[in-house]
């Protein structure tokens, strides 16, 4: 009985995890719109619809989670339950990954992935990187 409560505890965590609009997107959205860059938010026509989108530069921002994107970093700690289906899944999300990267560099585009860790640590290096990799604002 334990081990099914535990199961349910699992799945409502696991289900409540978002896929956009995470912590360490919007922080990196405010701040790029604070410095006064402005962008398309998960462009659906682009592979993977990418977090962040520069259309004119065009530049896409991955705002990456380390677990689910198995950053190798701490937080990306395999769980240790049912660590064979984890693995099949996590290696699925970083195949699914490459291919996206790779579609969106045969199409001409440059992609920023940021990592969820990176932005916790330290967002203004992060931002930083991005407006070096951006550019100048324009008006």
């Amino acid at each position: 009985m334990a081990d099914r409560i535990s199961l349910e505890a699992r799945s409502r965590n696991m289900a409540a995890i978002r896929g956009k609009n995470t912590k360490p997107e919007l922080t990196v959205r405010r701040g790029l719109h604070a410095i006064g860059y402005r962008f398309r938010l998960h462009r659906r026509d682009l592979p993977g619809s990418p977090d962040i989108v520069f259309p004119s530069r065009r530049i896409a921002i991955e705002v990456r989670g380390c677990f689910f994107h198995r950053h190798g970093c701490a937080n990306s700690a395999l769980p240790k339950s049912r660590t064979d289906w984890w693995l099949k899944k996590l290696d699925g999300n970083v195949a699914r990954d490459l291919r996206n990267e790779a579609a969106l560099l045969a199409l001409g585009w440059r992609l920023l992935v940021i990592w969820e860790c990176d932005v916790r640590q330290d967002a203004e290096a992060v931002l930083r990187r991005a407006a070096d990799i951006l550019g100048p604002v324009r008006a």
